[in-house]
């Protein structure tokens, strides 16, 4: 379709790139999750799904070899080999759109046609940010949860709050689903048992963001003791949680424990024992306003500025930019929740990211010849398709105008890396993100 299929008044403003622009400033004035990920092009032609592989580090060597072994075609060694890891990022479709009629608009027409782009655009921009915030926090609540029910009397089944992180374990760093040969290693309570299967409640009432609720299977008895209401439930390949005074869930959060600088030193070095990579130098921290002011708040906070040359600006400004190692990024979308048994709080959560946290997929056919046509008016913005459609009902008076994307965000795992390869790394299968938990 062509420009000269649209009304008189409408032809100078797409000609003059009015429309355009509009749309990609309210892309580029929203939200902050979708900038961690790291942007990879979906090839066309290779299906809705795609695996990647890693590899990882071989053991470190320092055992000098034996003089007398050092014989024979091998030398006395033996060939070691890398291990890999993969993930999988699939791609959807996402889309929406608004109308505009010229004759019931036509009042400041112009203005309107403006508006709706600007809207779709501040649409697009936030549906892709939490669609990347659900995949980013999906990973990271993973192998965390409690108990929800506590048990009658000693069995292999306990139900919990969110199962997530329990269903997949890696096997040759393939996320292999729980059961069998594929077990996993989960402490309920106080004492370690082995996890044999994992199932999803046909009613789900987890009260965990995004959570599944359902049961697990173990090996061998659970005692009630471990198996009591709220008691913790942690995988062995549990994502790093912090909260304040070492609660150990989520319900165990009490008035009191808001955000403190250590909190967020403890999340900087958890990334870094893991020796996560700085997104250009520090770790992203993303923030809802509470959470910023509770830090203000913090008696170590206040005390790392007294007397500083930094302080005032600091202060002025109500928040901190590339600090302790962290950047701060202000947001309204990050994860709100009621306490699950504290009647009146509200449990926050920050989340500090590395370098190659969250992975998105854009599509590469998006806008092709065959897809857009040639007189078709689309544009592409930040990786996001702005489609402006002719009037092409009876009386010629309504426009489309859309938008679409085509990708998804996955979140890669880091089960090579390992203490056997890196000494002070953790045994979480997901390492890339810390998340805090606090009252807020």
């Amino acid at each position: 379709m062509g420009i000269q299929n649209f009304p008189a008044a409408l032809q100078p403003i797409i000609q003059q790139g009015f429309l355009e622009r509009e749309f990609e400033e309210a892309l580029r004035s929203r939200l902050g999750y979708r900038a961690v990920a790291d942007r990879e092009e979906f090839a066309v032609g290779i299906g809705e799904t795609l695996t990647k592989t890693r590899a990882g580090l071989k053991p470190s060597v320092t055992v000098p070899v034996v003089p007398s072994t050092n014989t024979n075609l091998d030398n006395g060694l033996t060939p070691q080999t890398f291990t890999v890891e993969q993930y999988t990022i699939t791609i959807n479709h996402y889309a929406a759109t608004t109308d505009l009629n010229m004759v019931t608009s036509r009042v400041g027409i112009a203005s309107q046609f403006l508006l709706n782009a600007a809207t779709n655009g501040e649409q697009a921009a936030r549906s892709l940010d939490e669609l990347a915030r659900n995949a980013l926090f999906a990973a990271y609540f993973g192998g965390n949860t409690w108990v929800r029910t506590t048990l009658a009397s000693p069995g292999p089944t306990v139900a919990v709050d969110d199962v997530r992180g329990f269903q997949t374990t890696f096997v040759n760093g393939v996320q292999t689903p729980v059961g069998g040969a594929a077990s996993l290693t989960v402490t309920v309570g106080s004492d370690a048992y082995t996890l044999v299967g994992t199932s999803v409640d046909a009613v789900n009432v987890s009260t965990t963001p995004g959570g599944v609720s359902g049961t697990l299977t173990f090996s061998g008895t659970v005692a009630v003791v471990d198996a009591t209401m709220l008691n913790t439930v942690t995988a062995a390949t549990a994502s790093a949680v912090v909260r304040p005074n070492a609660r150990g869930n989520t319900t165990a959060l009490q008035t009191g424990d808001t955000l403190t600088m250590a909190a967020l030193l403890n999340a900087v070095a958890l990334l870094r024992m893991n020796a996560v990579p700085e997104i250009d130098g520090v770790f992203n921290c993303y923030v809802d306003p509470v959470s910023a002011r509770q830090l203000f708040a913090d008696n170590d906070f206040r005390q790392l500025f007294t007397g500083a040359t930094s302080a005032n600006q600091a202060f002025r400004k109500g928040m901190i930019n590339d600090f302790l190692g962290l950047r701060f990024i202000p947001t309204t979308e990050a994860y709100v929740q009621p306490h699950p048994t504290l009647a009146g709080a509200v449990v926050r959560r920050p989340i500090v990211c590395g370098k190659g946290a969250l992975i998105e997929g854009d599509y590469a056919g998006l806008a092709a010849v065959d897809v857009a046509p040639k007189d078709s008016i689309i544009s592409v913005v930040d990786g996001v398709a702005m489609v402006t459609r002719e009037p092409i009902d009876r009386l010629q008076q309504i426009i489309a105008q859309s938008w679409y994307w085509i990708g998804g965000f996955c979140t890669p795992s880091d089960t090579t890396t390992s203490p056997t390869t890196i000494p002070t790394a953790t045994n979480a299968a997901f390492k890339r993100a810390v998340m805090i938990e606090h009252i807020g």
